[in-house]
């Protein structure tokens, strides 16, 4: 293709403009990437939520908590109210895209509008996993994933009195800390073996249960949800586990991950696999079509393969990638992953992935009482991710020593005074 026609390809795109399914963290920052990034051309947000788009990992925490005067923190909103109007965005809220046909180019909502499209960005993001277990229909049984959700949790604890917690990801554990703070009694049922087993080290999964357990929580490994009894008031009254316990319940949060909404883009005639599947460039096979943040699954150099990744960082990484391809730029997604989870008076932080077989050397005081560590994690000699327990210093540091493959072997971190701050200072 000569450099004539690219430009003309290029300028068709922007007067057609650029359509983004999903008004979340990752569908507002394509649109301000845009802005930031010199586009011209109409930008339209289709977001099925109706109001602002607001912030989504506060839900399972801050939100929940209760101020000494007794209010409740307001949702954070991702852009001011003048934002849109100032950038020259459409939000179209309250709506959901029906359908999309790739030939026309076309995006149809549930209104009946029909949106023109030069580029179109899947920001879909996750919906909650159903629990396929007798009794799940009983008033009393949530999940969290949306502000009504959390608004709706955050008054039932007023009440609650007996709390179970289905799944020990991060937002089962965000929420049974919160709820333990507002002073009902918690049980946690988790299948398998650890808390937060796919994202944490065992050695840190293992730290993890015994702290919430000091601090009072019901932590009950290896043992899933087999159903849910009624009490006398027809609500949800009981838990019952899969080794036969049956555990008191006015309220139960079911928090056993999520599945990637790929629905619509899979009826377009997409590939969808655990995700809706794209290059390196966050393409999808049809060059008009993106998808980003929680729904996209991508070839990951961190992850040594296609992976599927639901985190903040993620999200507006991913954004800002697809925005600089939208652009004309043409360069592989490479930023290194980054999380954080704050659990009670535990605030985790990790940088890059963790795997199984990682070597782990825990550096710094894990007393549960007031810990302050980290847990390097060494692949082949070298250092390739890091956990940290309320030490935000060596999480910053190491981001910046991983992004910039800045390479520590053991030996030096094992070194009397090593510190991942000094480290990164003397290379960097």
């Amino acid at each position: 293709m000569t450099q004539n026609s690219q430009n003309t390809q290029q300028n068709a795109r922007t007067t057609a403009g650029v359509v983004i399914v999903g008004g979340g963290q990752a569908g507002l920052q394509a649109a301000a990437s845009l802005r930031d990034g010199g586009f011209t051309g109409p930008v339209t947000i289709v977001a099925e939520e109706a109001g602002q788009p607001y912030q989504r990992p506060p839900l399972s925490k801050d939100y929940l908590a209760v101020s000494e005067d007794g209010s409740t923190p307001s949702p954070l909103p991702l852009r001011g109210p003048a934002f849109f109007a100032e950038q020259d965005i459409t939000l179209l809220s309250g709506t959901a895209a029906t359908a999309v046909d790739r030939e026309a180019k076309t995006v149809t909502l549930a209104d009946g509008t029909v949106l023109p499209y030069g580029s179109l960005v899947f920001a879909t993001g996750a919906r909650n996993r159903e629990l396929p277990t007798p009794g799940i229909e009983l008033p009393g049984i949530h999940g969290l994933r949306t502000l009504q959700d959390a608004e709706q949790l955050g008054a039932a604890l007023d009440t609650a009195r007996d709390v179970v917690v289905v799944g020990a990801g991060f937002i089962g554990l965000e929420f049974a800390a919160a709820a333990l703070a507002r002073g009902a009694r918690v049980t946690v049922l988790e299948f398998a073996p650890r808390p937060m087993g796919r994202a944490l080290t065992p050695l840190l999964g293992d730290w993890f249960a015994d702290a919430h357990r000091q601090r009072g929580l019901d932590l009950r490994l290896g043992e899933g949800i087999a159903s849910f009894e009624a009490g006398d008031d027809g609500r949800v009254g009981f838990a019952i586990s899969t080794t036969g316990g049956r555990y008191p319940a006015d309220l139960v949060v079911a928090g056993v991950g999520v599945q990637p909404n790929d629905q619509l883009a899979a009826a377009a005639g997409l590939e969808t696999a655990n995700g809706i599947v794209v290059d390196a460039a966050l393409r999808t096979a049809d060059p008009d079509v993106y998808a980003i943040g929680d729904c996209a699954n991508f070839p990951s150099e961190r992850a040594g393969g296609p992976f599927r990744l639901e985190s903040v960082q993620n999200a507006t990484d991913h954004a800002r990638h697809v925005a600089a391809v939208i652009l004309g730029e043409d360069a592989p997604y490479r930023a290194l992953p980054w999380f954080w989870s704050t659990q009670g008076p535990y605030r985790l932080q990790m940088a890059n992935i963790v795997r199984a077989d990682d070597e782990t050397v825990v550096v710094g005081d894990p007393d549960p009482a007031n810990p302050k560590f980290s847990v390097f994690c060494f692949r082949d000699g070298v250092l390739a991710a890091v956990e940290s327990v309320n030490h935000p210093g060596d999480h910053l540091s190491a981001r910046k020593i991983l992004a910039a493959g800045i390479q520590i072997t053991r030996e030096e971190a094992l070194a009397e005074g090593f510190s991942l701050q000094a480290a990164f200072k003397e290379r960097s």
